[in-house]
């Protein structure tokens, strides 16, 4: 999968080379962030659950993990570490006795 710091090195110097990082405040990541998502359901939109095509779902996911990445980094946040966190809060609202094959939200369980 390859270093994760690499990889947001080599998205900053693709803004930077660029001059875009004067427009990447944290409220205009946030939008990107969530129209770049819209732009992933879009590919699903009036189809079967599996009916996408891969090259598309590429390229929105990569788009959609770049502006999150970006935000990321913006806020020095430590990637594997505010994943691995939210993990263990979701493992404490989701134990597995009760929510194992059950899509039912934590507060119902």
């Amino acid at each position: 999968m390859g270093d994760i710091n690499k990889l947001i090195q080599e998205i900053v110097k693709f803004r930077d080379d660029r001059d875009w990082k004067q427009f990447h405040n944290s409220k205009d990541l946030a939008m990107a962030l969530s129209i770049e998502s819209s732009e992933l359901l879009e590919l699903f939109l009036w189809k079967d659950n599996e009916d996408f095509r891969p090259d598309k779902l590429k390229e929105e996911l990569a788009d959609v993990l770049m502006y999150a990445l970006l935000l990321a980094h913006k806020h020095d946040l430590n990637i594997p570490e505010i994943i691995s966190d939210k993990i263990r809060k979701n493992a404490e609202k989701y134990p597995v006795d009760k929510s194992k094959g059950n899509a039912t939200k934590y507060n119902e369980l």
